[in-house]
């Protein structure tokens, strides 16, 4: 017999819960169910032009599905695309993975309409749940929506009607200073710099205006590209809809960057939706415009205009080449330099330092160390930046630290982590490097292990950022490749100059400890920052994919312990005997396997008290309504962040500020990849995290701060931004 796909199955399903919920409103009752409608208490506002604001109310032990929200308007309605916040992630046994709204959600959703129309008529259609028992799901429920719009929102595009020429005759007869037609008073077009930078501009008669934060932009069957625009200074106006808003008069210039890989696409068909108003007169309802962009630079005009923008020179668009090559090495070395007192760095130096203890004893073994981790450090810094050249040519976008929102690599730092711990504290010799003060270890085992630990200086640098990095690396990601390398190799030289200046200059040498037996007791204390840069991981690796990752690791720990301990016992053994430890490292990499496959765990997307998860249009309403706000993108894997937090944003002393300032504390999470803070962090020519911006009260550019906090520092922005 064939069996029936899981497709079909659910399709199945879904039809007998739909005939199910079909009895009688009565029999829901007598179960203690609400009727849908209570359940789901639906209402709308149209008091904004062109935007339809939807509110429910969902009654305690009720919820909502995102993806089952559908809307369906009357004849010459049109709609654009609806905003819902995010919900919670939930795993349904029909639907698979999903999201859902308890207690309340609003929702947006833009229109236009035919000339003449006084009222918004459209269905809205949504399903949910009871989530205890009786377990039930309602059948999909339609409400239909008639409102009546205010007079100035019920114009179309086109002819502006009755309400046009009315306005025409109170400014002194019909005709005069009449507003123009949306096609003519918004014209849109765009280009492409290059196949990462879009260009758009709006153009607009004397007396026109363009609403900074009331215009979305978006890409159809994007997949994960994102957009991130540049805006530019515009002009402060107290507007009558919007309040104190951020507007363009006249032209708008607007540079937009394209994250993500865009693989072989030689086109992107772009959205944009945008409001204006005449000044005194008229607002017209959200416009909404597709334009097809032709990434090997030919124009693009939304409907009907055909002239396209000349590219702005370079200084338009101000950006992290606007640093010179010579600064950006200079602030590489000097971040280099400082890297070495991160927190990240200092478990790897411990090792470090055990070898330079050693080489008191020769000139030349200091030199040797020295050369060897040095070698490690460059090479890998080197290996470093051609990865992240490649990948950005490829159209990904890739940070600083980007490579820990890998599980896989996460995991396999943390076994490395506890391998070196276990040769510290003495329980398996891997080489000289490692502490052993033994004479009898080749001279090349020493060499080698030197330059892996400058290896893994740098691996285990990643979560870190210090100052002066920001500028260099910022720099890097955008400059040619030949200047970026150099960029690179100066961060490592920076990392590496401490001891390269130990091995090179004697007197400097001569002040280090002499060689003795209580070198295997310090060797053997360094091991513990070992253990715990391996706990820290295993916690990065449970907020990334859940306990069951951390189980994973476990497993894979014990195996690999167990390939060390046989290998120490059979130093010196024939080679079959030693053949389980090649079977117990093979054993290791089994739950690695299985760790690199898990998703994300399924759970609520629930803020920290006291904190607004970042979103775009979340951010967007705060300065629409006159709110200072203070954006933290972070990451677990981000030492720095967690070093900033602990000081500075999780005490007393920050939240009175946040209070007395009546700023909102907005967090973007960058552990897993998320092209909507990757877009933000682009915009602000961040190379990763951490990422501080500060935006004012009265509009305006937002503040970057730099990636080391202080509490006066953060205190002076937020006061500034308040005013």
């Amino acid at each position: 017999m064939r069996t029936m796909s899981s497709g079909r199955l659910a399709t199945l399903a879904l039809l007998l819960l739909g005939l199910l919920f079909t009895l009688p409103a009565p029999a829901q009752e007598d179960d203690g169910l609400l009727p849908v409608t209570e359940a789901y208490r639906l209402s709308a506002d149209v008091s904004t032009p062109g935007l339809l604001k939807l509110h429910w109310e969902i009654a305690p032990d009720y919820y909502l599905y995102r993806g089952r929200m559908k809307f369906k308007p009357a004849d010459g309605v049109t709609l654009g695309e609806p905003t819902f916040p995010d919900g919670e992630k939930h795993h349904d046994e029909y639907l698979g993975d999903v999201e859902i709204y308890h207690h309340a959600i609003d929702a947006s959703v833009p229109y236009t309409l035919p000339p003449g129309a006084t009222r918004l008529r459209l269905g809205v259609q949504f399903q949910g749940c009871h989530e205890v028992d009786p377990k039930i799901c309602y059948p999909p429920h339609t409400e239909q929506l008639d409102l009546p719009l205010p007079a100035v929102a019920a114009t179309g595009n086109g002819s502006l009607g009755t309400a046009l020429q009315q306005l025409g005759a109170t400014r002194g007869g019909p005709g005069s200073d009449a507003p123009l037609p949306a096609e003519q008073a918004f014209r849109l077009e765009a280009v492409a710099q290059d196949r990462q930078h879009l260009l758009l501009r709006w153009t607009m008669p004397p007396g026109y205006y363009l609403y900074r934060d009331q215009t979305r932009l978006r890409l159809r069957d994007g997949g994960d590209l994102a957009l991130a625009p540049q805006w530019p200074a515009g002009t402060r106006k107290d507007d009558p809809h919007f309040g104190s808003v951020i507007v363009y008069f006249d032209e708008l210039d607007l540079p937009v960057t394209v994250t993500g890989d865009l693989g072989g696409r030689t086109r992107l068909a772009l959205e944009a939706s945008f409001q204006g108003c005449q000044d005194g007169g008229l607002c017209y309802p959200m416009m909404t415009r597709a334009l097809e962009v032709d990434l090997g630079g030919s124009p693009a005009t939304g409907t009907p205009t055909t002239t396209a923008p000349e590219a702005p020179p370079a200084s338009a668009t101000p950006g992290p080449l606007q640093t010179r090559l010579w600064l950006a090495l200079l602030f590489a070395l000097g971040g280099g330099l400082v890297l070495n007192l991160m927190p990240c760095v200092l478990p790897v130096l411990s090792i470090k330092a055990v070898g330079l203890l050693e080489s008191g004893e020769s000139p030349a073994r200091a030199r040797a160390h020295a050369l060897a981790y040095t070698a490690g450090v460059l090479l890998s810094f080197v290996a470093l930046g051609l990865g992240i050249l490649a990948l950005r040519s490829a159209g990904h976008a890739l940070g600083w630290g980007t490579q820990l929102q890998q599980p896989l690599l996460v995991g396999v730092l943390a076994l490395v982590m506890l391998a070196v711990g276990l040769s510290m504290s003495g329980l398996v010799q891997f080489g000289a490097s490692l502490g052993n003060t033994g004479a009898g270890l080749a001279t090349r085992g020493g060499m080698a292990g030197d330059f892996f630990t400058g290896v893994l200086a740098v691996v285990v640098a990643s979560p870190c950022t210090a100052p002066f990095m920001g500028t260099a690396l910022a720099y890097a990601f955008a400059a040619p490749a030949l200047h970026a390398l150099a960029v690179f190799v100066a961060l490592g030289l920076g990392l590496a100059l401490p001891f390269l200046l130990v091995g090179f200059v004697p007197a400097l040498a001569r002040r280090l400890p002499r060689p003795g037996r209580w070198m295997e007791t310090l060797k053997q204390l360094l091991a513990f920052p070992m253990y715990l840069s391996a706990a820290w991981l295993a916690w990065v690796l449970a907020n990334q994919r859940g306990a069951d990752a951390v189980g994973l690791l476990l497993v894979a720990a014990v195996f690999l312990a167990l390939a060390l301990w046989w290998f120490e016992r059979s130093r010196g053994r024939p080679g079959l005997v030693r053949a389980p430890v090649l079977l117990a490292l093979l054993a290791t990499v089994a739950p690695l396997y299985a760790l690199a496959q898990l998703p994300p765990p399924l759970r609520a997307a629930q803020a920290e008290t006291g904190t607004v998860p970042y979103s775009p249009e979340k951010l967007a309403e705060l300065r629409a309504a006159g709110t200072p706000v203070f954006v933290d993108m972070t990451a677990d894997w981000c030492v720095t962040c967690k070093a900033n937090e602990h000081t500075v944003l999780d005490t007393a002393a920050f939240r009175a500020l946040l209070e007395r300032t009546g700023a909102v504390y907005m967090k973007g999470d960058w552990t897993d990849v998320n092209p909507t803070i990757a877009a933000f962090l682009e915009q602000y020519h961040s190379p990763g995290v951490p990422l501080y911006v500060v935006f004012p009260r009265g509009g305006g550019e937002g503040r970057k701060l730099p990636t080391v906090l202080t509490g006066s520092l953060v205190e002076q922005a937020l006061t500034e931004a308040a005013r």
